[in-house]
């Protein structure tokens, strides 16, 4: 992943729970910020990092993810004492999104996706727990007629209680029945096997090893980073066993929808 320097606050998304920002960058590209001093912390930046690194590597539209120095002294611009204040307590390494101009949310009425890729998003979304791409918070784009899948930072909630961390990675993921693209997903036994093929250990390593030691300290019980990355590792390991819970999940509760 590449690292940039933000340069200037361009606009607050105030859609977004956590209150990210439409920044520009000293490449002269414009990213989606996601600040570290929101309320959801870095473990919501850890779970951005792994789980849409892990969904690239599995061929899945995700925009470019890039890490984002942040000078606090970009508050002194900002009217908002709101936005200071999150500016302010997000200075050093945050997390940013390629910025997808004129882009639009998925809508399901009007947009039939292919059944193949709905098939892989569902599938990926049960397997790394990803909460938020329901009707109500869709999070999936649509950008030059593609299908872009952005916000990831609800992904891997076990990582906010480690108790019981290896019982947790075989839970079924019953919260995949209100997946947005639950519907259109008539081909999720046929992905099955070339996605959990994709999801191997050493691209589970190093996707791991991309999240930045100060992101990890303190939020964990582990007395070192090493640890930590190691407790992602194993959980991830552990979910793409078989039996995969969470894929014969998404199978029940299709077949209950349909």
């Amino acid at each position: 992943m590449r690292t940039v320097n933000a340069t200037r606050y361009v606009t607050p998304l105030r859609e977004g729970g956590s209150l990210p920002a439409i920044i520009e960058a000293d490449d002269d590209g414009m990213y989606v910020l996601k600040f570290r001093g929101a309320g959801q912390g870095t473990k919501a930046l850890i779970a951005e990092v792994i789980a849409g690194e892990l969904a690239r590597s599995a061929g899945l539209p995700v925009p470019e993810l890039v890490f984002v120095i942040l000078d606090p002294e970009i508050a002194k611009t900002e009217p908002d004492p709101e936005i200071q204040d999150l500016i302010r307590a997000s200075g050093g390494l945050n997390l940013g999104l390629d910025y997808l101009p004129g882009s639009v949310m998925f809508d399901p009425v009007a947009e039939k996706p292919d059944p193949d890729l709905a098939s892989r998003i569902v599938w990926f979304d049960a397997y790394v727990t990803n909460i938020d791409r329901t009707a109500r918070n869709a999070n999936l784009l649509m950008w030059h007629r593609k299908l872009w899948l952005i916000d990831h930072g609800a992904a891997l909630y076990f990582h906010h209680s480690w108790a019981d961390m290896a019982k947790r990675a075989k839970d079924p993921f019953a919260l995949i029945k209100q997946h947005i693209l639950l519907p259109f997903a008539s081909a999720l036994e046929a992905v099955d096997g070339p996605m959990t093929s994709t999801m191997t250990e050493s691209t589970i390593r190093e996707i791991v090893e991309l999240v930045p030691d100060d992101w990890m300290f303190g939020n964990s019980p582990f007395r070192t980073t090493g640890e930590n990355r190691e407790a992602y590792v194993e959980y991830l390991l552990r979910r793409r066993e078989e039996p995969r819970c969470f894929f014969e999940e998404a199978i029940r509760a299709r077949t209950v929808q349909v």
